[in-house]
């Protein structure tokens, strides 16, 4: 079978000369609507619906059909959609320099050492766990009106002073590149499209890399898994690339999105018993500094704990995601005793206050176990005390 469908990168310059014959023979063509006004599509053209999608390009299947994407089509582009929806002889690839590539040359940065994010498609709090004192980041931004709020959202959060260079329209005849501090930027009028900015991050302490946030950075009404437990929590669970975290009680989804951050993963769900609460996990400001959304359900459902045994979102169609699981309240039963662990990798970690359970799992200061009656309690061993001072 051959190609039926030629994904096409294009910038500002215009179509390569291979992209040309394709656009040529071409049936449709689908793109934005700058992209088949550059490429003179006519008739033959369809923008992208709203809100995207490549169902009405895969109905084509069997035409000769152009996909118009910006730069590279693989990166925070609609190249990898197609792909996989297709088999890899239905269709070609002619990319051209991503936004980024342009955008590096006209700065002199080492792309390397450069945060590169698609902001044009998502919110710009996945910047934040990414912005700290000297860091260099490349966003993408859906058009030259988002550049002010995303300027905004920086002098927002305490970086103000930091370098900021709106790139627009690379490439082309109407190239233009305004540099300001994020604070001047915030206040300037709109731009051309596309456009990118350039951030050189300078102001406030960025996150800390380590699993245990302040509380003050999640939306609370108090009822939180406290800083200390997380990060003991954290430590347990041990989050790692392409695992899948249940999040039995849910609360406030500190957990989560600490798991989140360490390691950006299919989404993790949680459930809990009670209606959420109104400070829940859609109003915490760290919620969407993952490129992975959190998926919560509502109500805990009875057989939790066969759904936890169940097949679980994959980042991947080869490989299911390995299973862990944090929780609060009564251990669950199957992991009292150590036995009945599922696949090799899953963990857990639950945590509850210790009166007069039968087994202590774990504790957040070092103890025993003694007896009590016919009851067992956990007895504190002396107490370590940490000094900690923020100058």
């Amino acid at each position: 079978m051959s190609a039926w469908l030629t994904i096409i990168g294009l910038n500002e310059d215009g179509p390569s000369p291979a992209a040309r014959e394709a656009l040529a023979r071409a049936e449709v063509i689908f793109g934005g609507a700058r992209h088949l006004e550059l490429t003179q599509a006519g008739a033959r053209g369809r923008p992208w619906p709203v809100p995207f999608s490549i169902a009405p390009l895969l109905a084509c299947r069997g035409m000769q059909v152009v996909a118009l994407c910006s730069g590279d089509p693989f990166w925070f582009g609609a190249g990898s959609l197609l792909a996989e929806a297709l088999a890899p002889e239905e269709w070609v690839a002619l990319p051209a320099p991503s936004n980024f590539a342009l955008a590096a040359a006209k700065l002199g940065w080492r792309l390397e050492d450069t945060i590169c994010l698609g902001l044009h498609a998502a919110p710009f709090a996945q910047a934040r766990a990414h912005l700290h004192d000297g860091a260099r980041l490349l966003c993408l931004l859906r058009g030259g009106e988002a550049v002010a709020p995303f300027a905004a959202y920086l002098t927002e959060l305490g970086f103000g002073a930091s370098r900021l260079w709106r790139l627009e329209a690379l490439g082309g005849v109407r190239e233009r590149i305004t540099q300001a501090s994020a604070a001047e930027m915030a206040v300037l009028g709109p731009g051309l499209s596309p456009v990118a900015v350039a951030v050189e991050v300078a102001g406030a302490l960025g996150l800390p890399r380590t699993p245990g946030l302040a509380d003050s950075l999640f939306a609370h009404d108090g009822q939180i898994t406290k800083r200390p437990v997380r990060a003991l929590t954290l430590s347990a669970l041990a989050p790692r690339p392409g695992e899948h975290l249940w999040d039995i009680g849910l609360g406030a989804g500190s957990i989560s999105i600490e798991w989140l951050l360490a390691a950006p993963a299919p989404a993790p769900a949680g459930w809990r018993r009670m209606p959420p609460a109104p400070h829940g996990r859609w109003r915490t400001p760290l919620a969407s500094a993952s490129p992975s959304a959190c998926m919560f359900w509502s109500a805990a459902p009875r057989t939790g704990w066969r759904l936890w045994r169940g097949r679980m979102p994959s980042s991947s169609a080869a490989a299911p995601a390995r299973r862990c699981w944090n929780g609060s309240g009564r251990w669950p039963r199957r992991h009292q005793a150590g036995g009945e662990c599922g696949d090799i990798g899953e963990r857990g970690a639950a945590h509850r206050l210790v009166r007069r359970e039968r087994r202590c799992a774990a504790a957040s200061g070092a103890g025993r176990g003694r007896s009590f009656g016919g009851k067992r309690g956990w007895v504190p061993a002396r107490p370590i005390v940490q000094w900690s001072v923020t100058l």
